[in-house]
């Protein structure tokens, strides 16, 4: 603890740097569930040491990925619960690293409040730490700024980014994608980070009942379930990359199956999608009746229960399947690779 550091009239003008270091205390523990030999350096330099084991890698390339939670903060809000949302950052980023067939190694994040609450950064500090363990990321870093006047007292934001790495030679390659190729589902947990804006207009959150158990969600409230963490999917996926041959993956994001799975396709192939086999979740039926919304643009700003999709050769389909179902996604076929200029089709 840095207990020569004290600045009264930094403190007149809202800013408690002493508030920082008790968060920095209470956090410890957290980023500890993190660490790994790799970590080449303590929480509280100016910055993130990680030295690089390139066992087994001829031509290491880093893949790096950065992002925020969004609007879902709100909901963190609105429910005082701000554990989890650290889950979302780090999913939002690793998940994106992973569509390249990069490890994610390690991660920092970057926490801006209204007043610096120690025990509530912890709480949010423990939600990215989770996130780490889940996708076997080092926390090596971070920074809470407090900034009184910009935001107000009981909110902050956040976001984070993801280093890497991947050998040259095995990065998903979608120039191998053909017609015929089978597209797998890896089921998402809810809304994710995404189409926040939307959801807060369809339930008008601010005035909403949050906390009574719903019938429509399995018995769950309306806020636990919109609070539900984004889905990591790094584990399931490296132990994929491992045994079959991976043309593309697509993290089913903002924009939903209308931006994402194009994204990852070449030229002169689309996307065929039966719309029939996707399993929706309650939540996007929910979304969809009480704010009216037409299903092409439900697909097309939400994951509808995808939060990844991969693509691999019609003769690896069953075996990319077994191998996702013993990592423990209920992976399943949602469509196939056609030729031609339409890049998806959703029947």
């Amino acid at each position: 603890m840095h207990t020569n550091s004290k600045s009264d009239s930094y403190a007149a003008a809202g800013v408690d740097i002493t508030a920082g270091y008790k968060a920095v205390e209470l956090m410890k523990a957290h980023i500890a569930r993190t660490m790994s030999n790799s970590v080449a350096s303590d929480i509280g330099g100016f910055g993130g040491l990680f030295e690089l084991d390139l066992t087994g890698i001829s031509k290491p390339v880093l893949v790096s990925g950065t992002d925020g939670v969004g609007t879902k903060l709100k909901m963190a809000f609105l429910m005082d619960k701000h554990d989890t949302v650290g889950i979302d950052c780090v999913a939002m980023c690793v998940n994106d690293v992973i569509c390249c067939g990069a490890k994610p190694l390690f991660f920092l994040d970057y926490i801006a409040c209204g007043k610096n609450i120690p025990e509530r950064i912890a709480d949010i500090v423990a939600g990215v730490a989770e996130g780490c363990v889940q996708s076997g990321s080092a926390l090596i870093g971070g920074e809470t700024a407090e900034m009184p006047g910009f935001y107000p007292v009981d909110e902050y934001d956040m976001a984070g980014f993801s280093v890497g790495v991947v050998d040259k030679d095995k990065i998903v390659n979608n120039k191998l994608v053909k017609e015929g190729d089978v597209i797998i589902a890896l089921p998402s947990s809810g809304v994710h980070s995404n189409g926040f804006s939307l959801v807060r207009k369809v339930f008008d959150v601010d005035n909403a009942d949050l906390k009574t158990p719903m019938e429509e969600l399995g018995g769950k409230s309306l806020g636990e379930t919109l609070l539900t963490p984004t889905k990591i999917y790094v584990k399931p996926m490296l132990a994929l990359f491992e045994e079959v041959t991976v043309k593309s993956v697509s993290h089913i994001t903002g924009g939903g199956f209308y931006e994402n799975i194009p994204r990852s396709l070449p030229e002169g192939y689309g996307a065929k999608i039966d719309k029939a086999s996707i399993k929706i979740l309650p939540i996007f039926d929910l979304i969809a009746k009480t704010g009216n919304i037409p299903e092409r643009d439900m697909f097309n700003t939400y994951n509808m229960g995808v939060g990844m999709s991969v693509v691999v050769a019609k003769e690896d389909a069953d075996k990319a399947i077994e191998i996702l179902k013993a990592n423990g996604e209920d992976a399943y076929v949602i469509g196939e690779i056609i030729a031609g200029d339409e890049k998806i089709i959703i029947e």
